[in-house]
């Protein structure tokens, strides 16, 4: 068989909101897709073959339509209107189509009227059988797990298939680089605890090795979004002090270059300056600190806590003393946001003189324990997955109106770069941000 597989289109905050390309003068960040479709495909049988077309790149439509004898699509909330939407014209033409991905693990019944067969959970352990059972005409509606994936069980993400997809017109910016799955943390509003489970488990070295070393071949960057490699635990802490020092002396032989690091506030602040020291002689250039989470930039930035704010501050100047960018992303509309929250968020950016920034709306993606307390509280606006993109309000926020909170989300874009409008000669990395 061939085997299509396609990622689907979402909105950006640019997308939703054209007139923040008017006030924030900076590049928008492009990301490759997450590596579950790469993962997934890395997977099949060696008697079937694979394709793969990024929607965002190549919309897909009944004219340019690839021809397959089944397609997989792999999808987060914001994309899955767009996704059921490519199912259900496939399905018309009479096309066997998959789901898989965070939205089809969350909200399987949404997603199953739209397709012939979905992955609930991690996609690997299940897809030979899925392929097998497609192959003979006698797909199962639901595919799941029943235990965490043993990540030494599987090979390397087949990540030239993204590589390939490129195009001149739209490089990738960077492309992920995953050492681990799980979490044991209970964030408000992440997913990852209910779609990959509390425990942490690592993807063996060789694994994460022959990544890098794919993105190296084809002199792409790549970034490390995990910040469970934060959490103050010795053999996470080894584990990760370990890969550090890997990628600094690859970078003594070949071309391994490194955008970002993702962490929040006090897993940075928790950090042995030695290990700050390390990122950096690893190559990453910019941490890319994400707030309204934690206890730091909620008590900051919500009832603008003294504390908060000065342990936000020290972070801040942490990472600016070791030579890291830090890039911070402001989340507004937590249960404890005020009228004040947008302005002591400018009044601290200027204070610590951030040169970038991002932000974005709380959202109550559906099964993360934000999602589940405001459906229980019947707070929820709509379930326009569309607009589930931290760009929309689409809850009732606490202590304003949708309206107050979706302004105060734009006046935060416009009244930050009105200062910092000589980002657009500032070097392509520097000035390239999500958006």
């Amino acid at each position: 068989m061939k085997i299509q597989f396609i990622y689907p289109a979402f909105e950006r905050h640019a997308q939703s909101h054209p007139e923040l390309r008017e006030s924030v003068p900076a590049n928008e960040y492009v990301g490759s897709p997450s590596l579950g479709i790469a993962s997934v495909a890395a997977c099949t049988p060696a008697e079937h073959s694979v394709a793969f077309v990024d929607d965002r790149i190549h919309p897909v439509t009944e004219a340019t339509l690839p021809e397959a004898d089944l397609y997989a699509l792999s999808f987060f909330t914001p994309a899955a209107e767009r996704a059921m939407a490519i199912a259900d014209l496939l399905r018309q033409q009479g096309k066997k189509v998959v789901a898989g991905g965070i939205f089809p693990t969350m909200m399987p019944e949404v997603v199953a009227p739209h397709f012939d067969a979905v992955i609930v959970g991690e996609g690997e352990g299940v897809w030979a059988e899925l392929v097998a059972d497609a192959a003979r005409g006698t797909l199962e509606p639901r595919y799941q797990m029943s235990e965490p994936l043993d990540l030494a069980t599987v090979p390397p993400p087949n990540v030239d298939l993204y590589m390939d997809a490129e195009t001149p017109e739209v490089p990738m910016d960077d492309y992920p680089l995953q050492i681990s799955r799980g979490c044991p943390a209970a964030c408000n509003a992440c997913v990852l605890p209910g779609c990959m489970g509390k425990e942490i488990r690592f993807f063996p070295e060789e694994t994460v090795r022959h990544t890098v070393e794919r993105y190296s071949a084809r002199g792409k960057r790549c970034n490390l979004t995990e910040d469970t490699s934060f959490m103050p635990m010795p053999k996470i802490r080894r584990r990760f002090r370990k890969l550090l020092d890997d990628l600094a002396q690859m970078r003594e032989t070949m071309d391994v270059k490194l955008s970002y690091i993702g962490t929040s506030m006090p897993f940075l602040l928790g950090m042995d300056p030695k290990i700050i020291a390390d990122i950096q002689r690893a190559g990453v250039f910019r941490f890319y600190l994400v707030g309204g989470f934690d206890p730091v930039t909620q008590g900051a930035f919500g009832p603008g806590d003294p504390k908060m704010l000065e342990k936000a501050e020290r972070c801040v100047r942490l990472c600016q003393e070791y030579g890291v960018e830090p890039y911070v992303s402001f989340l507004v509309g937590n249960e404890g946001d005020d009228e004040g929250t947008f302005d002591r968020m400018l009044q601290f950016s200027d204070k610590v003189e951030l040169r970038i920034a991002e932000f974005a709306v709380a959202t109550p993606y559906p099964g993360t324990p934000m999602w589940h307390k405001l459906v229980a509280e019947d707070r929820i606006l709509h379930r326009r997955w569309t607009k589930y993109n931290d760009a929309n309000v689409v809850f009732k926020p606490k202590q304003m109106s949708p309206e107050r909170l979706q302004e105060g989300y734009l006046y935060l874009w416009r009244e930050f770069y009105k200062t910092r409008q000589n980002l657009a000669e500032a070097d392509y990395d520097l000035r390239t941000i999500q958006f």
